[in-house]
């Protein structure tokens, strides 16, 4: 059974007011602009034009969003890949499981895998995953309505393989040929060096080109950046790689899973939802991620539900807003921070609910509201719903639910009377109804957010109240504390005045003092300067008396000296004859005494000189005997030498007489 291909749009445009309030709770979300976009396991909004830009050409673009779920498959990598008509992704090496959804649009795949070169066409709705380690490219096509190629793709890990963001979900297949050098290329691909030259020398074109076919001329130069991206893929895989279209069998993947081609998994007048898994698709098998398509229509609700095993990351591609409504989990690490949340989300929005919390999601009144999205499972996921005959509380005795709720069982009864079937349940109003809550909320939290700035006004200002009248206290005690010191400095001056006073009348004191004994002492000086006078005229007197006396008595010395010089000197002249005399005889007596001496020692000398000459005699002898000695050694070792040779020389004649001759010549040489 087809259900309907075409998403409808239905009912009367919103009114201004109605847009004025989608518009300032649009904004007045919080913005996750960044890569750590939300706390823990809260729910969140990645709004279309916070997502992070990784190309943008004329020829398309590619966005990207990252998250992590704490699982063993995690972390998780979403890109928004966009191909204008005729288009070219240039191929790639995929790094990690890679599952992608076709939003509109159409193209072709081409990949290889296994030794094989496929290729699949690609229209709206078509889901598909690739294996890592696989090459790809992708080319859209030449619509008459030119309608853009845009694709979701979700790269994670495996089982298998697991997926490391450092090193991206894929990379150029030209980067890795030209990672190694002339030579080795050169040698594995045992191509010219020209061919080689060319391709390390070439521009390097963006990941995403037009895809016109180039004409023959084109073509014989290689000057096409797609096509040289081909003859690299060519290289990897063998073949011609004059164009896109390599000449190795192509093999034409059939059955791809197209999510309007199968029946919803519910639908009724209110909308329909689609839940692909491994189970359903066999494309999926292996991966661990699903895909999930909600329709609403007008006036429509996603009956509230959770998600046990998996994470559940939604794209809206409606035209139309929509509001998702989470409900606080029980999981939550602080429970005064768990909270109920909701979320206008517009075209392009992408929003994450993490497993556990209940969710719903509401289109308005006037409008469909449509998304799709991935599920990152951790095992097999029933999406757990609180109504119909399959709800978890239909299952649970009604005390003890009305226990949980702390009510009686007559109340839990009328909840659950009625059979409700539908997961997608008619609720007229809700979504507005929603955002009124959301308005009065966001007034709420901006009247607490007022109440809350002007109680930390009136806190500052009563701070800075306090502060003033501290610091006026402080103020009263520093001017008291300055006062006291001024105080005491007048003190302190008053005291050293009075002191400097004292001490200036005690040093006039002292000066009259020194002046009175400088005048006493002046007068003393005065007496012993007289007295001095006296005793020094005095003593002038008495030394002219006694130079006098002296003078005379100087006299009667100098005439006595003169009558005892004479007798001294006869006595002298006298004496100097006798000591001449004597010292003659002395001088005779000691050059008798040194002759004799001389005698002797020339004695001892010449008796020396012999004893010298003896012994240098004595050691000529015994030197001309050791001489000799040696002389004769020689003489005998020369005839011993002579003897030895005339004896070789004779050997063997056997003449006695000659050999006694030599022997005796021998002996008469050493006597």
């Amino acid at each position: 059974m087809k259900k309907p291909t075409a998403i409808s749009v239905s009912g009367s445009p919103f009114s201004l007011s109605f847009l004025i309030s989608i518009f300032f709770l649009f904004f007045s979300l919080p913005a996750y602009a960044d890569d750590g976009w939300w706390e823990g396991d809260s729910p969140v909004v990645k709004r279309a034009n916070e997502r992070i830009q990784l190309l943008k050409t004329e020829y398309g673009d590619i966005s990207a969003v990252d998250f992590d779920d704490g699982s063993r498959f995690g972390p998780y990598h979403l890109q928004f890949i966009t191909l204008e008509p005729n288009s070219l992704f240039l191929p790639v090496l995929l790094h990690s499981d890679m599952v992608f959804y076709i939003h509109t649009g159409s193209g072709r795949l081409n990949w290889f895998d296994e030794n094989d070169l496929k290729e699949v066409d690609l229209r709206r709705g078509d889901l598909y995953r690739l294996h890592p380690g696989s090459i790809f490219y992708l080319q859209s096509s030449l619509e008459i309505e030119r309608e853009k190629l845009r694709i979701y793709a979700l790269f994670s890990s495996t089982d298998e393989d697991s997926f490391n963001p450092s090193l991206g979900a894929y990379s150029r297949v030209t980067d890795l040929v030209r990672g190694f050098g002339k030579e080795v290329l050169r040698k594995a691909f045992m191509a010219p060096d020209e061919v080689i030259e060319e391709i390390m020398t070439a521009k390097r074109p963006p990941l995403i080109v037009h895809a016109a076919a180039p004409t023959p001329s084109i073509r014989a130069k290689s000057s096409s950046p797609w096509e040289f991206e081909a003859r690299l893929l060519k290289a990897f895989l063998g073949g011609d790689a004059s164009g896109i279209e390599f000449n190795k069998k192509k093999k034409k993947k059939k059955g791809i899973y197209n999510v309007y081609e199968v029946d919803p998994d519910f639908e009724n007048c209110n909308g329909w939802s689609l839940t692909v898994t491994k189970k359903n698709s066999h494309q999926l098998k292996g991966s661990n991620i699903g895909f999930l398509v909600v329709n609403l229509t007008a006036g429509s609700m996603m009956g509230p539900h959770w998600n046990p095993r998996a994470w559940e990351i939604g794209i809206v591609t409606s035209d139309e807003p929509g509001v998702v409504h989470v409900g606080c989990s029980s999981t939550s690490a602080n429970s005064s921070k768990c909270k109920n949340w909701s979320f206008v989300v517009e075209k392009g929005d992408i929003f994450v609910v993490p497993r556990f919390h209940p969710m719903a999601q509401m289109s308005f009144n006037n409008g469909t509201f449509v998304f799709v999205g991935f599920s990152t499972t951790n095992g097999h996921n029933m999406p757990q719903f609180f109504v119909g005959s399959s709800s978890v509380l239909q299952l649970v005795d009604r005390e003890v639910l009305a226990w949980s709720f702390d009510v009686n069982v007559t109340t839990v009864d009328r909840l659950l009377k009625a059979r409700v079937e539908s997961i997608i349940l008619e609720c007229t109003s809700c979504a507005e109804e929603e955002v009124r809550k959301m308005e009065e909320e966001a007034e709420r939290e901006r009247e607490e957010e007022e109440e809350r700035k002007r109680e930390e006004e009136e806190q500052r200002k009563r701070e800075e109240e306090e502060q003033r009248k501290r610091e006026e206290e402080e103020r009263r005690k520093r001017e008291e504390e300055e006062q006291r010191k001024r105080e005491e400095e007048e003190q302190r001056k008053r005291e050293e005045e009075e002191r400097r006073k004292r001490e200036e009348e005690e040093e006039a004191e002292r000066e009259e003092e020194r002046k009175r004994e400088e005048e006493e002492a002046q007068r003393e000086e005065e007496r012993r300067r007289r007295r001095e006078e006296e005793e020094k005229r005095e003593k002038e007197r008495e030394e002219e008396e006694q130079r006098r006396r002296e003078e005379e008595e100087q006299q009667q010395e100098e005439e006595e000296a003169q009558r005892e010089e004479e007798r001294r000197r006869r006595r002298e002249e006298e004496e100097r004859k006798r000591e001449e005399e004597e010292g003659e005889k002395e001088r005779e007596e000691e050059q008798q005494q040194e002759e004799e001496e001389a005698k002797r020692e020339e004695e001892e000398e010449r008796k020396r000189e012999e004893e010298r000459e003896a012994k240098r005699e004595e050691e000529e002898a015994r030197e001309r005997e050791e001489e000799h000695q040696r002389e004769r050694g020689r003489r005998r070792r020369e005839a011993e030498e002579g003897q030895r040779r005339r004896w070789e020389e004779e050997e063997g004649e056997g003449e006695e007489e000659e050999e006694e001759q030599p022997v005796l010549r021998i002996l008469s040489q050493w006597t």
